[in-house]
């Protein structure tokens, strides 16, 4: 790269966009860490929130904006005067705060305030001025915009512009268009609109059709500045366009795209693995860039050719996306310091009482499995709860199940320092054993999810559970990781149930539900 290059934004919306998949809502003390390691990574703006959706969101978008080291903190809102008022009082405490406000401009999503293309307009110049009389920052995003009629789309674009937007988001919103399409309309806006030379286009890319990436890639080359993205593809729907592909793709084929970001992309496979952790969303082995397999090599010519030289088959060193080789064995007479390196290496900085309780859980693990490959190591660190959290925890269990039923378990929990104990029937242990958690704790959520995944080969190989759970409009995730696969279900049930309690004292309700569907 040289200096000249042309600067790509990478604009993150992880904490925003990524956190409205059902279920991947986030704790308090997880949304400040994602954001912390987002900022070091080199993040230029970080989406923290949607600070009217409850008190909860306001308080954490608030929060990172005080905290915030380098990255520009922003926080969204509806095109509605209290919506930017809230979202103001939220990002006012960072070093660089910005305001990011919308509104459905197709036909489809003009239809939903009941609007027509006036009354729109009016409503986008009154909203985007009084964004910028609060704050010097402000980006506006026409919902829906590759569905906008191109001529309409030119007069709201055009609108915001002189109300004061510094910056132009160009939503795919359900994932629609096609790359040569995304290159078009950027193309169109900048040729057409009148002072579009002088603010940073943005595309947003919704993965529908599987197309997020090269469609932000094709807007690039068209002539945005800004792509914006969330780690992991997380999102509604089939998810937004991922962190770390456009980051990779613009660094391993800067001799055709010709653009740099800030972006440190050592940090992303940690990163990558925190928020699988935190969301309760495992990557798909075979991701590109931060899956397990991504650079992993079975077939005999492919491993001939690793063996003889990386280059054969491998576009990028696997230390550029902070995986690193290590010759530590770990096994149960593996001590803390082994455990911390060994950690370190996989991309997780723990405290010190934070490496005390993965301590203790590693040798309960090391007593029952030989070897502890990495992915035990990743796993174990997936179930860390927070103890504050835990007010149901489980005490005790035992099933019997076989060709001949019923099958029944028995089990006991502690809730709230209280235990207590049941016997239950099901078809199968791990219905018999979820009937046992119905039993001892009060509850009426459904279960949408629930999925199973061996960690590694053998019949020692632990599996990774994921169990998300639904009351009232509240969409929750569990995940456990055990070599028993129905002790890790009836653990990751339970670490759901612990998280929708968590919901209901704070009162809300899934963000989802409130009328603003999402950007992009």
């Amino acid at each position: 790269m040289t200096q000249e290059q042309d600067r790509v934004v990478i604009f993150d919306t992880t904490l925003r966009d990524g956190e409205q998949s059902p279920g991947a809502t986030m704790t308090h003390a997880e949304k400040l860490e994602i954001a912390s390691l987002l900022d070091e990574m080199g993040v230029d703006i970080i989406e923290a929130g949607f600070p009217i959706a409850s008190e909860g969101d306001f308080a954490a978008v608030a929060e990172i904006a005080k905290n915030a080291k380098n990255s520009v903190i922003c926080g969204l809102a509806r095109a509605q005067l209290p919506d930017i008022d809230r979202c103001w009082e939220a990002v006012k405490h960072a070093a660089r705060p910005r305001i990011h406000t919308f509104i459905g401009t197709s036909p489809l999503h003009r239809a939903i305030p009941n609007l027509d293309m006036d009354q729109m307009a009016e409503r986008i110049d009154q909203t985007v001025s009084h964004a910028r009389n609060l704050c010097d920052n402000v980006q506006w995003s026409p919902m829906d915009a590759t569905r906008t009629e191109e001529d309409y789309l030119c007069r709201t674009v055009e609108i915001a512009i002189k109300a004061g937007a510094t910056t132009i988001n160009i939503p795919d919103t359900v994932g629609y268009t096609a790359p040569r399409e995304s290159a078009a309309l950027i193309r169109m806006l900048l040729e057409r609109v009148p002072g579009a030379d002088e603010i940073v286009f943005a595309t947003h890319c919704h993965n529908d059709l599987g197309m997020a990436t090269a469609n932000s890639l094709a807007a690039v080359e068209a002539g945005a500045r800004q792509i914006e993205c969330t780690i992991n593809g997380l999102g509604e729907r089939a998810g937004n366009t991922a962190l770390e592909e456009v980051v990779m793709a613009l660094k391993v084929r800067n001799d055709i795209m010709p653009f740099q970001t800030g972006i440190d992309t050592t940090k992303l496979m940690n990163i990558s693995r925190r928020v699988a952790t935190v969301s309760g969303f495992p990557v798909q082995f075979n991701k590109a860039i931060v899956g397990k397999n991504a650079f992993a090599h079975e077939s005999g010519i492919h491993q001939d050719g690793m063996l003889k030289n990386a280059e054969t088959f491998e576009i990028m060193r696997p230390e550029d996306v902070g995986l690193t080789e290590t010759n530590i064995v770990m096994g149960k007479h593996s001590g803390r310091a082994a455990l911390r390196s060994k950690l370190e290496d996989l991309g997780f900085e723990l405290g010190d009482n934070q490496l005390k309780d993965v301590f203790v859980r590693f040798k309960e693990l090391a007593d029952r499995k030989k070897e502890i490959y990495e992915e035990d190591l990743i796993a174990l660190m997936r179930t860390t709860t927070d103890p504050e959290e835990e007010r149901i925890k489980l005490v005790s269990m035992r099933v019997v199940c076989g060709t001949e039923g019923p099958q029944q378990a028995d089990m006991t929990l502690e809730v709230d320092g209280t235990e207590s104990t049941t016997s239950q029937t099901g078809d199968g242990p791990v219905d018999a054993s979820f009937n046992c958690i119905k039993a001892l704790v009060s509850h009426t959520a459904r279960l949408q999810l629930y999925q199973v995944h061996a960690v590694t080969e053998g019949t020692d190989a632990q599996a990774t559970v994921s169990v998300r759970l639904e009351e009232d409009g509240r969409i929750v995730t569990g995940q456990s990781a055990d070599t028993d696969t129905v002790v890790a279900s009836v653990r990751a049930y339970v670490n759901a149930l612990n998280r929708l309690l968590v919901r209901r004292k704070k009162g809300g309700t899934d963000k989802r539900e409130i009328n603003y569907k999402d950007v992009g």
